[in-house]
């Protein structure tokens, strides 16, 4: 009888390894093989300056609305290269680079933000779910996913993206509660990019922390800097392997920034101050790896350099291939053609709106 505190099961750390003034903890630097660097910072330039390219594309009507990831990257590929190909990825709408990294292709992320149903076909053995755009739907997809793969006594690992707004939903706290009654072995990775389009963290939860809200559920949950791809590594492994093993759930967030608009349709200069964002592209987590290389001797300057050569290279032939393979899909004005005998007065004019704009953006395209 009587009124006593009870004990959370467990603590959150926070955890840096590599801070942006390029201070290392050796005494938690992990063991990670030059090659695998390589290939990691690879990815993360491919899908900077790949979102770069695309931002110029849709600036020029060439592709449509995309949501920028540009300063997620470590959050994204520190992530995903501890995977094996036997796992699965579930993204959210904000992981290209993620994507990319595990198989998908740049010409796949460019007919899906043309409005080609095309751009979602997954390939054959592909263990990813295509991005999904409504907030928290894709965590239950992922915590299904990860009991089927208990109850068929696979080693299968999941791992879910999502952002700091999907913690404010219900099939994030209904998924979270699941995998964590049925140990499923899902690793929740949360990109706290400190904003859900316009609405900051602080008006989304009273909580100190992001990572606390693991224990309520009783799984082990952890923050770490998101834009320290050594420390989202380290905790990200350290995640998969206690689910390949058996033992359940983790939830990481990810504490990182949101460095362009939340969509190209956002204007992010009418919420957020130029001062934020230009206190954290200091700590611009493209910046921080690669000064780390350099000092490691992994990576010369005369490298990055023949690097970034072929990724323009590589991102310029994407474009080509992907908006000649567009000229030989189905024209878009077939989506006016199967839904009334009768083309109704206001779609009509829609139907004629769109065959007005698509013959100008052709004609900018044969410019461009």
């Amino acid at each position: 009888m009587g009124r006593k505190g009870i004990k959370p099961a467990d603590t959150i750390d926070y955890l840096s390894i590599l801070d942006e003034d390029g201070n290392l903890d050796a005494g938690l630097e992990p063991e990670i093989p030059a090659e695998t660097h390589l290939k990691m910072l690879r990815s993360m330039l491919l899908g900077r300056r790949f979102d770069e390219r695309m931002l110029d594309l849709q600036r020029q009507g060439r592709i449509g609305t995309f949501p920028p990831i540009k300063g997620q990257e470590a959050a994204q590929i520190g992530s995903v290269i501890v995977l094996r190909d036997s796992d699965w990825l579930v993204p959210s709408f904000r992981e290209t680079a993620a994507e990319i990294m595990r198989g998908r292709s740049m010409e796949s992320v460019l007919l899906y933000y043309n409005g080609f149903n095309e751009g979602t076909i997954i390939a054959d053995r592909q263990k990813d779910l295509p991005l999904s755009v409504p907030v928290a739907s894709q965590v239950l997809h992922a915590v299904g996913l990860g009991w089927a793969a208990k109850y068929r006594k696979t080693d299968e690992v999941v791992m879910t993206f999502f952002g700091d707004g999907a913690t404010s939903e219900g099939d994030f706290h209904e998924g979270m509660n699941c995998a964590a009654v049925y140990q499923a072995p899902v690793v929740f990775v949360c990109q706290n990019n400190q904003w859900a389009i316009s609405v900051p963290l602080s008006r989304q939860t009273h909580s100190k922390t992001l990572a606390q809200k693991a224990l309520a559920y009783g799984m082990p949950g952890i923050q770490v800097d998101g834009n320290d791809i050594l420390a989202v590594h380290a905790a990200t492994k350290e995640a998969v392997d206690r689910a390949r093993n058996g033992g359940g759930p983790t939830f990481i967030e990810c504490v990182t920034y949101r460095i362009m608009m939340h969509t190209t349709s956002d204007d992010p200069k009418k919420y957020r101050s130029e001062e934020e964002v230009e206190c954290w592209k200091r700590r611009d987590p493209l910046i921080r790896y690669r000064n780390y290389l350099a000092k490691k001797s992994i990576l010369s300057d005369k490298q990055l350099s023949t690097l970034e050569e072929e990724i323009k290279q590589e991102i310029q032939a994407a474009v080509d291939r992907a908006e000649k393979h567009m000229q030989e899909l189905g024209n878009p004005l077939d989506m006016f053609d199967h839904l009334y005998a009768d083309l109704p007065p206001h779609l009509r004019k829609q139907k004629e709106a769109l065959t007005e704009e698509l013959a100008g953006n052709q004609g900018e395209a044969h410019h461009g």
